[in-house]
């Protein structure tokens, strides 16, 4: 007796879909993660957890939304769900209202409080992943590469298990050059570029871009030169991916399963070295 290819695939993902329903999870949300006594920061700087209950020394992806540092809000795809892992999903500052000192210091404080906590959620602070979409992506690069921000909070950059951005700017962002006056396609790199702070001793980078044919601003480039100054200056562990027909905005959902393949890569190396 012949079986269809669709039967067969559904008996080979009943295991795993029997595991995900046995495991539970649960959700915390508008945690605040500053002391400021901003009235702006409290308002903002908040955070969801997701965690699996039964889970101890989890993977934990902290994730930071997208909208140009102007704009967007915190959010857990449905994608790094009932995957094992625990996320935390972190709002911080915009701008105008806020400067970008602010708001790098939001980023930062987020990854601390999560360095500092996850334990409490069954999580690994050895195991801690980055994550971002656009603003996001370029968020993390800076307190990823540049260690004075969580330094700030005692928190070493180079523990981070890995970075993953997600079209992530690497040049100076278009949105604090607009309040310079610099139109988005005349490029800068100063001190609030990720490509000023390349070292070699950073943790993994996972680079992902959408199709250089449909970004934005001629972003896949940008990530293009990134990682051929990592490669240059001699790092070990950074990986440039091209998602080809997706443009800024879809290209986040191919990228979920590249990130939790790096997840899967980076945590075994670390069970493998214990």
């Amino acid at each position: 007796m012949r079986l269809k290819i669709t039967t067969i695939l559904t008996l080979m993902l009943l295991p795993m879909i029997a595991q995900a329903q046995r495991q539970q999870y649960q959700q915390v949300n508008d945690i605040p993660y500053t002391a400021s006594s901003d009235a702006y920061a409290q308002e903002r700087c908040k955070l969801d957890v997701y965690y699996p209950v039964e889970q101890k020394n989890a993977p934990v992806v902290v994730w930071f939304h997208g909208g140009g540092i102007e704009g967007g809000e915190k959010h857990i795809d449905p994608q790094l769900k009932n995957s094992g892992l625990v996320v935390v999903a972190a709002n911080y500052r915009l701008l105008p209202k806020a400067k970008i000192d602010d708001i790098l210091d939001d980023a930062a404080a987020a990854v601390a409080w999560t360095y500092k906590n996850i334990e409490k959620y069954g999580g690994s602070h050895r195991k801690i992943f980055v994550a971002g979409h656009s603003a996001g992506g370029y968020l993390l690069d800076m307190i990823g590469l540049d260690k004075k921000w969580l330094a700030k909070y005692g928190v070493d950059a180079d523990s981070l298990a890995a970075l993953v951005p997600f079209s992530g700017q690497c040049i100076t962002h278009y949105n604090i050059r607009k309040q310079q006056n610099i139109p988005p396609l005349q490029a800068t790199i100063d001190q609030y570029a990720p490509l000023t702070y390349v070292r070699p001793d950073a943790p993994p980078i996972v680079i992902i871009s959408g199709d250089r044919e449909l970004e934005l601003y001629g972003r896949y480039e940008e990530q293009a030169y990134f990682w051929r100054m990592l490669k240059l200056v001699g790092h070990k562990d950074v990986t440039l991916y091209e998602m080809q027909g997706y443009d800024h905005g879809s290209m986040p959902q191919p990228a979920y399963y590249i990130l939790k393949q790096h997840i899967k890569r980076l945590t075994e190396n670390k069970t493998n070295q214990k």
